[in-house]
């Protein structure tokens, strides 16, 4: 047996269920305390595997000398999102270079997978040797503390470290401010400015709070949060009753918008959303309405209705609406902030044609042109991605609405 099989299969041996049977059949008889120290043991099992897992991703990297689709890549292979799989990546890189101390505690079992997260994190803008000297002084610090009390005593010692680095690290991260979406449940999403400048978000909020107080008159039902939610949305999109508006796809069946059923319907992005709010947002003033004609045996786009008040794009439309949302598996940017590519390279002999185009975010289209990375679109819309380590990963567009039987023509 190779070294690669033993290794895997020594780490399937130690967490199969044959293995942890036992263990879990006499779980039911534990004492209070007994229960603790067996969720503590557990805990110190995980973070020594994690060790192993760090270890990993960090021979990886170093194999493609650090090539920035290592991230993309263990994100398809371990099922997490893209912003996790970098600080996988970013975490794994630090402990086998600049953070031996903190790996040992891995070892060990005295610190967890988050905690060496935020110790990387909060030691990245360091020199190697002020972080390697911050990594000796939290070795024994950081046992027994929980994630928030790490983050602050990693901190505290990298500003000890390099004090006149501190004003530098500020503007760094002050120049990474970016927007992001979380996505939740029950049709609502959280929108955040990370990392703006605190003064102009502290102004944002006050402007914010002004108006939303202002409001909040007698006859008003609304609390302030609500009020404050909305007065923000509002002035994002333009301000109340003004001209600017986004467009965001939602796929709805025929039947469900005439409330003869209540499927759930799909918002670009964010994922299903109730049957009703799905009918609240589709009657909306400034809707605008498109018949989409599926296949009735795999739910998937065949045709767009030209039936609507604003021309159509043609096939480029047709393709972000077959899609949704970036092809990659696991990236969810809508296809409406995507860019249209060939699965097969124009210049190998790719066809400007449905069968042939993708929606794919721009970072995932820099991806597919490095150098192992092949994407291959079926006829029936699967595209298959084959990483440079031989992986393979399926896309296809969900269906519109699941598959149902032929109909007799009478």
């Amino acid at each position: 047996m190779d070294t690669r099989n033993a290794i895997v299969a020594v780490l399937k041996e130690i967490t199969s269920a044959d293995a942890l049977e036992e263990v879990n059949a006499a779980l039911d008889s534990l004492e209070d305390d007994d229960a603790v120290a067996a969720a503590v043991a557990a805990s110190e099992g995980i973070a020594r595997l994690e060790a192993v897992r760090f270890r990993a991703l960090a021979q990886l990297s170093r194999h493609r000398d650090g090539a920035s689709s290592v991230v993309q890549e263990v994100a398809l292979g371990l099922s997490v999102v893209d912003g996790h799989a970098a600080g996988l990546v970013s975490t794994a890189e630090a402990l086998t270079t600049r953070l031996p101390c903190t790996l040992g505690l891995l070892d060990r079992g005295k610190v967890g997978g988050y905690g060496a997260m935020k110790v990387a994190a909060a030691t990245a803008w360091l020199s190697d040797d002020d972080a390697r000297a911050v990594d000796k002084v939290l070795e024994d610090r950081l046992p027994g503390r929980n994630s928030e009390q790490v983050r602050k005593a990693a901190n505290h010692a990298a500003m000890m470290a390099d004090r006149e680095g501190a004003a530098r690290r500020a503007e760094r991260h002050r120049a990474g401010r970016r927007l992001s979406i979380r996505h939740g449940e029950a049709g609502v999403a959280s929108i955040e400015v990370e990392d703006g400048p605190v003064e102009k978000v502290a102004a944002a909020y006050t402007r914010i709070d002004r108006e939303a107080r202002a409001l909040k008159t007698g006859d008003e039902t609304r609390t302030l949060d609500q009020l404050r939610a909305d007065v923000a949305l509002d002035l994002l999109l333009g301000g109340q009753g003004g001209s600017e508006r986004s467009e965001v796809f939602l796929y709805m069946d025929l039947n469900t918008y005439l409330g003869l059923n209540d499927d759930p319907a799909e918002l670009a992005g964010h994922g299903h959303i109730p049957a009703a709010l799905a009918r609240h947002i589709a009657t909306g003033p400034d809707t605008v309405l498109r018949r989409i004609v599926t296949d009735p045996l795999s739910g998937q786009v065949l045709d767009l209705g030209r039936d609507r008040y604003r021309p159509t794009a043609g096939l480029g439309e047709f393709v972000r609406v077959r899609d949704r949302e970036c092809r990659r598996p696991g990236c969810h940017r809508v296809a409406q902030a995507c860019d249209l590519d060939h699965a097969v390279p124009w210049q190998h002999g790719g066809h400007t044609a449905h069968t042939e185009l993708i929606d794919l975010c721009r970072r995932d289209h820099r991806l597919k042109d490095e150098p192992g990375w092949t994407y291959q679109l079926d006829a029936d819309g699967t595209l298959t991605i084959t990483t440079p380590t031989g992986q393979t990963y399926d896309s296809t567009p969900p269906p519109l609405h699941e598959p149902r039987a032929e109909e007799p023509p009478f």
